[in-house]
């Protein structure tokens, strides 16, 4: 009998989860990290060239006649509306239609929004297609966090989770120093720089998407939605190739998972899931996301104007500082990355969200005492970023993993819209003035606001964060379809007593794939054994 013990009802036993999850790092997982994780760099390259190019969009001969004030205000807010309404909208997408569809699509939509951004000739086509590009990007996460969890083994997980969402920095990076020779008009007339600059994130995305083509869709997801020979297809040539370029035999897969396969979950089940059936991992999601987007509105949403204020740095030169700063963010990641997957989630997530909010106050306490300057200024925004970055990144890690396979990707896309909508409308509603009004005393509240949020996450990490490393996603949070291939399997026979003869469902073995109904204390809460 192949892999796939099929019954009646659609219901099946797996060990694709088990195969994927003892498999040796490869040039297939790097295939993946490739295809998938660079567009955060497209993202970062985005974001920050737009905040960059604001004074030059609003300077007369620019060839677009819009304001300083209406670029860095309204297009911000409608690239983070536009972001939000991606999310929701290609996360729900993502879980009904499959990973490989969406993340195709939606870099398909964020290039062809970013190519018409560079062709504006007015405000309201600047605006529409900046709404338009949140909206491509804000899917990505989705789509992309998604496959990617679901294709890194559990041993390599957390790392590599962080590194990719750590990646965003790298673009960051980029764009505050291509934003100063782009920009600059002994190199390009200041109508076309600001235009070129959008131009270089749709060929970097082109290339993207020719890698892109090869990521295979998730086997996880394929078997759960009927698709279950196309799942040991592909896991068996992954298997072969790496045996190939390893020249020795793969270990035997831990254990086995059955569920009940189906096309489709309603969104009313995936509301139930996260906020009835996991509330503590609920709470745990939104105390992360928030927490992170507030620190990172204190800290650089009107980061020039820190700097031209408070330490006359002129504007052409703060794209300097933020590259520093930009480094910064994506060591954290880099460096600390392996320890989410040896130390453990708890203590990393808890412990970079309090040190980052506690460095952040110290900073403030030094800046109101006028003991910084520029440089000292941007050498402690690196420490606290080196922290806060690592933080920021596994939260997008701790919601991919921590509740059903099901609901992954409307996870991501839910906590990702409450944490950026935070920190995208309330935070520059509260931060802007605070920044940009020239006293001290303003700023460093602004610093202790985003520093108190962060500690606050941090202390609910403490006590809610689940302890997800080195474990298949399947023990983490059981699959809804488990769940219904048990209900299915309790159901007494015509006869009145329980099947138990050879037709009847396999059942998981120890290690992987635990029964999902549990005890009655775990059906109640079904993560209860992560506290305490």
């Amino acid at each position: 009998m192949s892999e796939l013990g099929q019954s009646t009802n659609g219901t099946v036993t797996t060990q694709v989860p088990a195969r994927l999850d003892r498999l040796p790092w490869s040039r297939w997982h790097w295939m993946i990290v490739i295809g998938l994780g660079t567009v955060w760099i497209l993202d970062g390259l985005e974001v920050t060239i737009v905040g960059n190019m604001a004074s030059r969009l609003s300077e007369e001969g620019s060839g677009l006649a819009i304001s300083s004030a209406q670029v860095t205000g309204v297009a911000a807010a409608l690239y983070v509306a536009g972001a939000c309404s991606g999310a929701l909208f290609f996360g729900w997408l993502t879980d009904r239609f499959g990973r490989k569809k969406l993340f195709l699509i939606t870099l398909a939509v964020y290039l062809a929004a970013t190519a018409l951004t560079a062709l504006s000739f007015s405000s309201w086509w600047f605006f529409l297609f900046r709404f338009l590009t949140g909206f491509g990007i804000g899917g990505e996460y989705a789509a992309i966090n998604s496959a990617i969890d679901e294709l890194i083994p559990s041993k390599y997980r957390g790392r590599v989770d962080l590194i990719i969402n750590g990646s965003f920095w790298l673009g960051a990076m980029g764009g505050a120093l291509l934003s100063v020779v782009l920009l600059d008009t002994d190199v390009l007339p200041k109508d076309l720089g600001w235009r070129v600059s959008f131009g270089l994130g749709v060929v970097l995305g082109l290339v993207i998407l020719l890698v892109r083509r090869h990521v295979p869709e998730s086997p996880r997801w394929m078997f759960i939605h009927g698709r279950g020979e196309g799942a040991e297809r592909l896991v068996s040539e992954v298997e072969r190739g790496i045996e190939r370029e390893t020249g020795k035999p793969l270990p035997e897969p831990a254990g086995s998972i059955t569920i009940k396969q189906r096309h489709s979950v309603g969104f009313g089940r995936i509301a139930s899931t996260l906020v009835r059936a996991y509330p503590r991992r609920a709470v745990l999601g939104l105390a992360l996301f928030i927490g992170q987007a507030f620190l990172y509105n204190a800290i650089t949403f009107g980061f020039g104007a820190i700097l031209v204020t408070f330490y006359d740095v002129p504007s052409s030169s703060t794209g300097y500082f933020f590259a520093v700063i930009a480094a910064g963010n994506f060591l954290g990641p880099l460096l600390l990355g392996h320890l989410f997957d040896t130390w453990g989630r708890r203590p990393m997530i808890a412990g970079t969200y309090l040190l980052s909010g506690i460095l952040l106050f110290g900073t403030a306490w030094l800046f109101g005492e006028g003991l910084l300057t520029a440089t000292t200024l941007t050498a402690c925004w690196c420490v606290v970023l080196f922290f806060a970055s690592a933080g920021a990144s596994s939260a997008y890690l701790t919601v991919s993993e921590i509740f059903p396979m099901e609901t992954r990707a409307m996870a991501i896309a839910f906590f990702y819209a409450v944490g950026t909508a935070a920190g995208g409308i309330s935070g520059p509603l509260i931060f802007a003035g605070l920044t940009e009004s020239g006293v001290v005393s303003d700023t460093v509240i602004a610093f202790c606001t985003g520093a108190t949020v962060m500690v606050l996450g941090g202390l609910v990490a403490l006590f809610l964060a689940v302890p997800a490393e080195r474990k298949s996603l399947e023990d983490i949070a059981t699959p809804l379809s488990a769940q219904a291939a048990e209900e299915a399997s309790a159901i007494p026979s015509p006869h009145g007593v329980p099947d138990d003869s050879a037709t009847a469902l396999p059942r998981p073995r120890p290690g992987h794939g635990v029964t999902p109904a549990g005890t009655p204390r775990e059906r109640r809460d079904p993560d209860w054994r992560s506290y305490g």
